[in-house]
């Protein structure tokens, strides 16, 4: 199978699409867990699945550490190794070295550092980030890229662009072109709007199956980080899939599809599942938090997860006091669910020409809600 992106219907910019590939299809507007080390963490991949969701994301840097490429490759690769024979996005793992490298020293051709984990030194560059990737099988491969600092100056941030370009372009030629697998191209250039018309059209000129949105939400803001969407995506191919990397929040979530991405990944779902946040269709509530110790009422009536239909808030509140580790697989499942059921509602309102009024609707929830989705909500 070709890999390929096919559009279903558009309201306004956002847009509703099927994703073909290799391992199956993906309905877009899509959410992916992070599985950083093969694992969605606190989450069987039965769990998982039962989300709906249908595409999972890896992570080049801790896999590379631990187990190693080459030994997922001889297991079968990451497919296999983590029981998800659906699609999975792997990032490249420049990110991870710019933030977690204990010593890392950076040159045109790539990056040296030192492991986290035990100090031990690698060299990672595109050719070798590429092929990291192709060992682990991952459908979808990004290029190495310098995930650009906030804030930079404009001239650091072309700097920064220039060199994630020419790594672009190395990449690309370390690339194995398959039936139904991709490589995706990553736009940098901070919040400046001529450097990210300039990056996407020099990864368009080098040609990828997709293009992605990296160096956002990392400090610059939601209203620059809306900014910058609206000056980057109209200068990527129409008929390629768009990846927002890193975001985000559920309203991030809203806005970004309102302004034509199709494709996210973040952390924070299962993040804030592992220290009792929970994302609800009435906002966002702390299960800590000693108000829910009686409370007998579900997590979010809304949803079909079992946190929210075998067990009240009095119960999920009691095992995070308790220290027990099922409240965290519990309300992880649950965040992950809620993402996957944001993004089905969104789909359904593009291919029905009401994404506004569903945003409107879904924003009014959060309002009238126990929780408050975030300071300053509009």
């Amino acid at each position: 199978m070709t890999f390929s992106w096919f559009l279903a219907a558009a309201d306004g910019h956002a847009r509703a699409g099927i994703l073909r590939t290799a391992h199956g299809e993906v309905e877009t507007p899509v959410f992916m867990p992070v599985g950083t080390a093969g694992t969605v963490k606190a989450m069987t991949a039965d769990a998982v699945r039962s989300t709906g969701a249908r595409i999972v994301l890896g992570n080049t840097y801790h896999l590379m550490l631990r187990p190693g490429a080459e030994r997922v490759a001889a297991l079968g690769g990451l497919h296999r190794f983590m029981d998800w024979p659906g699609p999975i996005l792997t990032d490249s793992g420049g990110f991870q070295v710019m933030s977690l490298a204990k010593l890392r020293r950076l040159d045109a051709d790539g990056v040296t550092f030192q492991s986290h984990l035990d100090g031990a030194s690698y060299r990672l560059t595109p050719a070798r980030a590429t092929e990291i990737q192709h060992l682990l099988d991952a459908t979808i491969s990004m290029v190495l890229d310098e995930c650009t600092p906030y804030p930079a100056t404009e001239q650091q941030a072309e700097q920064s662009m220039r060199l994630s370009m020419q790594w672009a372009a190395r990449s690309r030629e370390a690339f194995v072109a398959r039936d139904g697998y991709a490589q995706f191209g990553i736009v940098q250039g901070g919040v400046y709007p001529a450097l990210r018309a300039a990056s996407a059209a020099s990864l368009v000129a080098i040609g990828f199956e997709g293009y992605a949105i990296g160096g956002l939400a990392v400090g610059e803001g939601q209203a620059a980080m809306f900014a910058t969407l609206e000056a980057t995506v109209p200068h990527l191919p129409a008929d390629r899939p768009r990846y927002l990397m890193g975001v985000g929040t559920p309203e991030d979530l809203l806005g970004a599809v309102e302004r034509g991405v199709d494709m996210f990944d973040c952390v924070i779902p299962t993040r804030a599942g592992r220290t009792g946040r929970a994302y609800t269709s009435r906002g966002i509530l702390n299960l800590r938090n000693a108000c829910h110790a009686g409370d007998p009422a579900p997590l979010d009536p809304d949803c079909a997860c079992p946190a929210c239909t075998r067990h009240g808030r009095a119960y999920l509140h009691h095992l995070f006091r308790a220290e027990e580790m099922l409240g965290p697989m519990l309300l992880t499942w649950h965040n992950v669910a809620y993402y996957q059921q944001l993004m089905r509602g969104m789909r359904a309102a593009i291919l029905e020409g009401g994404l506004a009024a569903f945003v409107a609707r879904t924003k009014q929830g959060w309002r009238e809600g126990n929780g408050v989705l975030q300071d300053g909500l509009p």
